[in-house]
């Protein structure tokens, strides 16, 4: 499952790379927050796997999950769908990211963990936890950039309150 985390690189560039990192996932985390979330795909390679999973699912290895979108085609049809097809009222999202950890770096392969909270206000009620978990990635290096090969948001919530509509 988990690789025993180790210092891939020492010291400078382990900061570095931590730091690389942390900006990625804040970029991605405020343009869901800003509601942009057409902007997603263009963080991700074509060949991306992207999943919403519960803990219980992700540990034992089962498939099901609640966003599951096998490639960049995918996640761009279901932002297309979200806007054009589906009625859900306004919401606003705020993505706490915390507890960055590199996990191995393999060439232009990087695997990492980070802790991430949601919370979401309705236009009628105080702002919740929507929210928990932990996101498993697979980030390549792409010219001076990072995009995600595969992103695993595997949230720890018994369930989810209100429906999950937007990727997280």
């Amino acid at each position: 499952m988990e690789a025993t985390l180790k210092p891939p690189v020492a010291g400078a560039e382990t900061a570095r790379l931590r730091q690389e990192l942390r900006d990625l996932f804040e970029e991605v985390g405020d343009l869901l927050d800003d509601d942009r979330a057409e902007e997603l795909p263009r963080y991700f390679t074509d060949d991306c796997l992207y999943k919403v999973i519960s803990r219980e699912n992700h540990s034992q290895g089962l498939p099901a999950a609640t966003i599951y979108c096998d490639g960049n085609g995918m996640l761009r049809d279901r932002i297309l769908a979200m806007r054009e097809t589906q009625v859900y009222e306004p919401r606003a999202w705020r993505h706490f990211i915390s507890g960055v950890h590199i996990l191995s770096v393999d060439g232009d392969t990087i695997r990492s963990r980070a802790n991430f909270l949601i919370t979401e206000s309705m236009s009628d009620a105080d702002p919740t936890l929507f929210m928990v978990g932990q996101y498993l990635d697979t980030v390549v290096r792409r010219g001076d950039r990072l995009l995600f090969r595969e992103r695993l948001a595997v949230c720890d919530n018994y369930h989810v309150r209100r429906s999950l509509i937007v990727p997280v």
